[in-house]
Order: structure tokens, then sequence, then C-alpha cells
């Protein structure tokens, strides 16, 4: 009973680009690309950031295309 208690409903994070209505993710948009990235360069899950699979998906690609472009570090230092 004590675990219960103590226990806090989980916040529906909900997908920002489904908000946005983005249908396409642009490789160039580093401004939204950047927040989707840690400190060290590290793509966020999708369970940290909110996103619907389709969107992260598209994050995933296009960051790694930024990258392969040199618009994105593969880490930073």
């Amino acid at each position: 009973m004590d675990q219960q208690k103590r226990r806090r409903k989980k916040r529906i994070k909900k997908c920002r680009l489904c908000e946005m209505k983005v249908e396409y993710v642009d490789y160039k948009d580093i401004r939204l690309l950047s927040d989707y990235l840690n400190e060290k360069g590290k793509i966020i899950p999708k369970r940290v950031t909110g996103n619907c699979a389709k969107h992260q998906r598209m994050i995933k690609v296009a960051i790694k295309r930024a990258r392969h472009m040199a618009l994105l570090p593969y880490i930073k230092m």
C-alpha cells in the first residue's frame, strides 16, 4: 500500500511534430534537428522526446543525412 501512494501517473507526451503538422523533416533544418540531440551529439530516444514512431524515424534519417553533409557533428567534444 505504501508503494501505491508514492506512484505517480505518467504524463502522456505528445508528438511535437504531429502538433505542428510536419509531413517531412528536412535535413537542412539544423535548428529543429539540434533539439533532438543531447550535449554529446547523440540522438535522444523516442521515449524521452515523446515523438511518434513515424516522426522519430524521419528525425533519425534527417540527422544522419545532416551529419553526412557535415551540417551536424557526429560527436561534440
